[in-house]
């Protein structure tokens, strides 16, 4: 199968076969074709050469409806459920030949006997908006069962699950597949899952299938050193220890709102020393977004204080700069660039009013904006045509670095970074989780929050877990575990 967009070649000659009864992974790193290559087997895109077989037969898949003809269907990364109905409305409003007028009676005793045939359950008769996360994704994956697709596609199925949601709901898939049940293709970048489930690997780089092979006759090493190629991976320094290590970071009590004018963060108090990485870990939506956005200052906080050194910041431009704190929020290009002003621009945030890029204050000049952007770009391997390229032309990996350069490139004593490596390929996980332990080495405080367990376990030297908007745990990464830590963020 090829596909290309222009001049650029997103897949080039890619041939993967993939027996029935298979749990077969995808990995690669971003840019790596897999999401284009899921898509021509969807019907989103149309490849421009190659075919596709189905049980031995070639077949024209056009569009999504008819891929669902052929029993392929699709679990996305974001969820495709309606918030305000029940998991049987969506369940019952996803079928092509769904009733102008619903006999529910009738409607009921078909789920009923069809919910008796799944290996998990879900509540049917609450609103989708009332259900946790690991039953938003069970009910996504029951929804294609339901439209009785036996051929699944899962685009990072766990990365909104707890480790024991996870582990249960690919356990229960994988042995649908043993028994023959179904065929799953899963994009994935977590080795932990690839060992534990899976049956056979593809990867794929630059657009090109590189290699892959049986589960059982590969490495972590092996499947890493596939997916980068001679792609050079920055060696992180080893922890640094501290003989004194003064509080850096107060927060205390703080309370927020959503949106809506709901408690988003409930009284979280949480002190992080100077050369310390606290992580907090917890399932998504259990308020750590609007913590981050509260620290940021743009989410105005209803009661708390936050302190530096002992002293009262405030989220504002001033103290950022006076308190040397520094930030990697969630979505970088959405919440911390312009982007359609070019990447030296951005990388100017920082140090627009000051000199040598500002004069008397006001007067920017930019040939130092562009030179100290060229030198930034240099010294954190952003891949960009120019420093006068809008940054919304760069990947997601170089939009991170580029925030990282401006946000690292002077004295750090606070920093806050959310969810830093989510979707990345697994070289810029390293640089960036390597920046982020330097900044930690050099004296800086640093607060990690994060959906992913693997991460936070990395990096941390303790970890507190957030649930329903309130610190509910913490412990010295050394003195816990993955299960300790899942079942606090499944709240228990």
């Amino acid at each position: 199968m090829t596909k290309r967009f222009g001049s650029f070649t997103a897949l080039d000659h890619v041939s993967i076969d993939i027996p029935a009864g298979q749990f077969h992974v995808l990995l690669g790193e971003n840019g790596a074709g897999k999401s284009t290559l899921v898509k021509c087997i969807m019907g989103f895109y149309q490849p421009d050469e190659g075919a596709l077989a189905v049980d031995g037969r070639d077949v024209a898949v056009r569009n999504p409806r008819d891929a669902r003809a052929l029993g392929i269907g699709m679990v996305y990364q974001q969820f495709t459920l309606v918030p305000s109905l029940t998991g049987a409305e969506n369940l019952v409003i996803s079928r092509a030949d769904a009733p102008s007028i619903i006999d529910w009676k009738k409607e009921k005793a078909r789920l009923a006997a069809f919910m008796d045939r799944m290996p998990f359950k879900v509540p049917l008769d609450k609103p989708v908006s009332a259900l946790a996360a690991g039953e938003k994704q069970k009910l996504e994956i029951l929804k294609l069962l339901y439209l009785d697709q036996h051929f699944l596609i899962l685009d990072e199925p766990t990365s909104v699950l707890t480790p024991d949601e996870a582990d249960e709901i690919l356990g229960l898939l994988r042995g649908m597949t043993q028994r023959g049940e179904l065929t799953i293709v899963m994009i994935s970048h977590k080795f932990r899952e690839v060992m534990a489930f899976g049956d056979a690997v593809t990867v794929l780089r630059r657009g090109a299938h590189v290699g892959g092979g049986l589960v059982k006759d590969l490495t972590p090493d092996a499947m890493a050193r596939l997916m980068i190629g001679d792609t050079v991976i920055r060696e992180r320094a080893a922890r640094t220890a501290f003989a004194s290590r003064p509080t850096m970071l107060e927060l205390a009590g703080l309370f927020a709102d959503d949106d809506a004018g709901r408690p988003a963060v409930d009284g979280v108090s949480l002190k992080i020393s100077a050369g310390e990485i606290v992580g907090i870990a917890g399932v998504s939506g259990n308020g750590q977004a609007a913590l981050v956005e509260a620290l940021a200052g743009q989410r105005p906080l209803r009661d708390g204080r936050i302190f530096i050194k002992d002293k009262p910041f405030e989220p504002v431009r001033k103290d950022f700069d006076r308190f040397k704190v520094f930030g990697l929020p969630e979505e970088p290009l959405k919440n911390a660039t312009a982007p359609r002003m070019s990447v030296a621009e951005n990388m100017a945030f920082r140090a627009f009013d000051k000199p040598p890029i500002a004069k008397f204050g006001w007067w920017l000049s930019p040939g130092p904006m562009r030179a100290r952007a060229a030198e930034l770009i240099a010294a954190y391997k952003v891949k960009t045509t120019s420093p006068d390229a809008p940054i919304e032309t760069l990947s997601g990996g170089n939009v991170q670095r580029a925030v990282l350069a401006r946000e690292l490139s002077g004295d750090v004593d606070v920093l806050i970074v959310a969810n830093p490596c989510f979707g990345l390929d697994f070289a810029s996980v390293a640089e960036i989780r390597a920046q982020i332990m330097d900044q930690r080495n050099r004296g800086a405080a640093v607060l990690l929050v994060s959906e992913d367990l693997d991460e936070i376990l990395e990096l941390s030297d303790r970890v507190a877990v957030m649930s329903e908007g309130k610190i509910t745990y913490v412990a010295p990464v050394a003195e816990t575990d993955r299960t300790t830590i899942g079942h606090h963020m499944a709240g228990h």
